[in-house]
């Protein structure tokens, strides 16, 4: 491929809920461009972009894809990214480096849930976006409605650029506003013929095409005092308008497109040359000690590391942006935050599972590189002795939480470098080794990004594997105060131990008076890392236990703190003060006090009214209207209390306090409650009482469960 300067490369994402068509847009693209000769269908498992095995499985997108073609002298690089918000990570990758979003809708089903998630990050970003109304030619397209939908949610700076004539099967013509000429197109699309916009439409036009005057002028100044002058503006000074306006993030413009027809690609790809913004037209990026980085071929060499690919028989592939200078074959960078120098081997462009090998690439461009010894998604590699460091991208914590084994318990180290694997590919999947539940956990975005992950482990990585529900990790606290003395006694021939300990426990809460009708001579108050507080107090009097032995008393509380009386969760918001004992001038040591402070904290406990806890989580759902019945219904099922209802565009978002022992399958349950339209999420909040009977019987558990493990 012909080198491209800055000015000459194009960066955009495509983007839209699960259905819109990106992937068969892209593969137009690729082909009106001739980057290909035949076009391939997501049906027929061919298409450049969804080449994964899981992908050709499912007929939808799972991850982003990078492909380039090359559209009158310019060099487009294209983001294919998946439509379901299980998989947002990818399309946050593609935003953190694509200089324009290309928002698709579908025609027949408007402003859809995932329109609405992805808006969201693209106004994070300020990413300069215009909408495609897709599937025009489709029985049930509605342009109309879809464009009103699109201003509803995301404002009046919605404006249309091109409308079809007619929607449906016989769509073969569109009225572009900003040129005012109407395109129409042959059986099989490709490209139109320019013909005078017909007379029945001549009304339509000039009022959409008035529209996008007054929207463009109204983001700029000069403009703006020209059209009062004039009354119109040309055809350039629209386009150049537009343009500012783009980077600004001020408008929004809309076209038309049969992307299954190939109708109407060809001119969004002529808008993106023209109009849309390089990468050095954007604003500067702003490193992490605050200075300003420019897109510039000249300036120092920087990448930044979006999405790592781990394939077969060549390893890791770090795909990344040049934000700055120029890399080539055999470059060495610095990699900011790891320390390590890393050498650029070779220099790939990448089109869907080819890799194109280049000498050289520049600011702005987007390629990747192979086997980096350190390097990671969200690393900054530069120049030796440039010190930068780009922002890094946040992913989203996840929604869902499983346990995981495998079947074969020696597999469990392969499982391990499994999830380590993933983990490097997929920055919004997480695992961790909880000590607490004594369960490897694999945290996902929902039930698709589940499925996905559980076939990779048993597709790529060959482990056969169970997920269960994780256990809950409950809480253990007291509603009264109670006393306790244990003795701790032992004699087996030459030394024995001895340690007898009184104890009073409280509920500890902030701002607590000191204990009343003991004499406190000391307070130790321990944060846990669990939550919550454990205030300790030396309240001894008269000698009756050496202040030496008060660590072991505290060691011995701190041990049934981490594993509670009640069900062996952790316990929390405790005071305990230590007033009486005794010692044996022999016997007493470190370990006879421990075991005594420990079993007189579990008496005492008991008595205490005890308490368990579980952990309540924020649930937010967004749904359309004439879903947010069941929605309710289904939150109630499983205990939640819904605290409010609000409308937001034409969605309804519910929130809701839910128990998370009750969230287990509620990914799944959405999307069938909803037909996939709703999105939700899930953060924690805070611990709540268990009901009685719920604490019984899991109280009635851990006894028998401890007894047998006893008798055993």
């Amino acid at each position: 491929m012909a080198a491209f300067d800055t000015n000459h490369v194009r960066n955009i994402a495509l983007l839209g809920h699960a259905g819109s068509g990106k992937t068969t847009f892209a593969e137009s693209m690729l082909f009106e461009s001739g980057t290909i000769t035949r076009r391939g269908s997501v049906s027929q498992n061919n298409t450049v972009s969804d080449y994964h095995e899981l992908e050709q499985k499912r007929g939808s997108s799972v991850f982003a894809s990078l492909m380039h073609t090359t559209w009158h002298d310019y060099k487009i690089n294209i983001i294919d990214t998946p439509g379901y918000d299980d998989f947002v990570g990818e399309v946050i990758s593609a935003l953190r480096v694509a200089d324009t979003g290309v928002m698709l809708l579908n025609a027949e089903m408007g402003v859809e849930v995932g329109t609405d998630i992805i808006w969201e990050y693209t106004e994070k970003f300020k990413t300069p976006m215009l909408f495609v109304v897709n599937h025009i030619d489709k029985a049930n397209a509605d342009f109309d409605r879809t464009l009103a939908e699109a201003k509803a949610h995301f404002g009046p700076n919605v404006v249309a650029v091109q409308y079809p004539v007619k929607t449906g099967p016989d769509y073969h013509q569109m009225i572009d506003v900003l040129n005012m000429v109407m395109y129409e197109y042959k059986p099989g699309g490709g490209k139109p013929e320019k013909k005078a916009i017909p007379a029945e439409e001549k009304e339509k036009a000039e009022k959409l095409h008035q529209e996008l005057v007054e929207a463009i002028a109204a983001n700029d100044e000069g403009l703006m005092e020209k059209y009062f002058d004039q009354g119109e503006l040309s055809e350039e000074e629209m386009k150049n308008g537009l343009h500012t306006s783009m980077i600004k993030h001020d408008i929004f413009p809309v076209f038309c497109t049969s992307a299954e027809q190939n109708m109407g690609v060809g001119r969004v790809m002529s808008y993106i040359d023209n109009v849309c913004p390089s990468a050095s037209e954007m604003p500067p990026q702003i490193t992490k000690s605050g200075k300003e980085l420019k897109c510039d071929p000249n300036g120092p060499a920087c990448i930044f590391v979006f999405k790592t690919i781990i394939e077969p028989h060549i390893g890791e592939l770090s795909l990344f942006k040049v934000f700055s200078g120029k890399v080539k074959t055999g470059t060495e960078l610095v990699n900011e935050n790891t320390g390590v120098t890393e050498k650029l081997n070779q220099l790939l462009l990448i089109e869907g599972h080819n890799r194109i090998q280049v000498e050289e690439l520049v600011a702005g461009d987007i390629g990747a590189t192979i086997k980096l010894k350190s390097t990671h998604v969200n690393n900054t590699l530069h120049e030796k002795g440039a010190n930068l460091e780009l922002e890094p991208i946040q992913f989203p914590y996840p929604n869902m939480t499983l346990a995981i084994s495998t079947v074969n318990p020696r597999d469990e180290e392969k499982l391990s470098n499994a999830l380590h694997v993933m983990k490097e590919e997929d920055a919004s999947f997480f695992y961790e080794v909880s000590p607490e539940l004594k369960q490897t956990l694999i945290h996902v975005q929902g039930d698709l990004h589940l499925r996905m992950v559980e076939w990779k482990i048993q597709n790529i990585h060959k482990l056969e594997i169970h997920l269960e529900n994780p256990k809950i990790p409950y809480r253990e606290t007291i509603q009264a105060p109670a006393e306790a003395v244990y003795r701790h006694k032992k004699q087996s021939g030459g030394a024995g131990q001895f340690g007898e300990v009184s104890i009073k426990i409280e509920p500890w809460y902030e701002g607590m008076p000191d204990p009343k009708g003991l004499n406190v001579r000391g307070r130790e108050e321990i944060d846990l890392d669990w939550g919550g507080k454990l205030v300790f107090f030396n309240c001894i009097v008269g000698g009756a236990i050496d202040a030496r032995f008060l660590p072991a008393i505290l060691k011995g509380i701190m041990e049934k703190m981490h594993n509670g009386p009640l069900t062996g969760s952790y316990a929390r918001d405790v005071r305990v003060s230590v007033f009486d004992g005794k010692m044996h001038p022999v016997d007493s040591n470190d370990i006879s006090f421990k075991i005594a402070g420990s079993q007189a904290f579990r008496q005492a406990f008991i008595d205490a009214q005890p308490q368990l806890l579980e952990p309540m989580y924020k649930l937010v759902t967004i749904c359309p209207a004439d879903y947010v019945g069941a929605v309710m219904g289904d939150i109630q099922v499983r205990m939640g209390i819904v605290e409010g209802i609000d409308a937001e565009g034409k969605f309804q978002k519910i929130t809701a306090k839910v128990p998370l022992a009750n969230m287990h399958d509620y990914s799944s349950t959405l999307r069938g409650i909803s037909q996939g339209r709703a999105k939700y999420s899930i953060e924690f909040a805070e611990y709540a009482p268990v009901a009685y009977d719920i604490q019984k019987k899991l109280t009635d558990e851990y006894n028998k469960k401890h007894a047998e493990e006893s008798e055993s």
